[in-house]
């Protein structure tokens, strides 16, 4: 349990240095107040996000992810999106159909916070169930790394992750 307060307090760090405008986000809120951004804006407000926000936007997404939610969305980094082979990511953004199924896998109906990710053993997206493996204080679901955790919206919560979940 220490490992894993230690890499959720790192990731806290890192997400932090990932310049995020809507960081306050990510801290305690009293029931019922008013926070004033979408799972989207605090994409759209990462440096660190930019391909998830154009492959959203090429996938048709934006209104739902706008929604009220909540969801929770395993939103995948730059970095993420870059250890796809080549080719693939244009293949995707020209593919709007694909590119959802894709982009739905790292979308949970409800909003599922890191502690109960923690506790499960399996999360079940829009397009799939993908197990969730604790080891050496890292969590990571269908092989990608969480690197930040409970960034809050007004319609869910946005963890980041190192890696794009492919769909089975």
């Amino acid at each position: 349990m220490k490992k894993f307060k230690l890499a959720l307090i790192t990731a806290m760090a890192m997400c932090s240095s990932l310049a995020f405008s809507t960081v306050a986000f990510a801290g305690h809120h009293e029931e019922g107040e008013m926070l004033p951004a979408t799972v989207v804006d605090i994409a759209v407000a990462a440096e660190a996000t930019s391909t998830l926000v154009a492959a959203v936007k090429a996938a048709g997404l934006v209104d739902v992810l706008s929604g009220e939610g909540p969801f929770t969305v395993l939103a995948p980094t730059n970095a993420a999106f870059a250890k796809l082979p080549e080719g693939a990511l244009e293949g995707l953004l020209a593919d709007p159909e694909a590119l959802a199924g894709v982009l739905k896998a790292h979308v949970v109906a409800g909003k599922v916070m890191a502690a109960a990710v923690l506790a499960a053993d399996k999360v079940e997206t829009l397009n799939g169930t993908y197990a969730v493996v604790v080891a050496d204080g890292q969590v990571s679901i269908a092989g990608a790394n969480v690197i930040a955790t409970d960034l809050m919206a007004s319609n869910g919560v946005v963890h980041l992750i190192d890696t794009v979940i492919l769909p089975e």
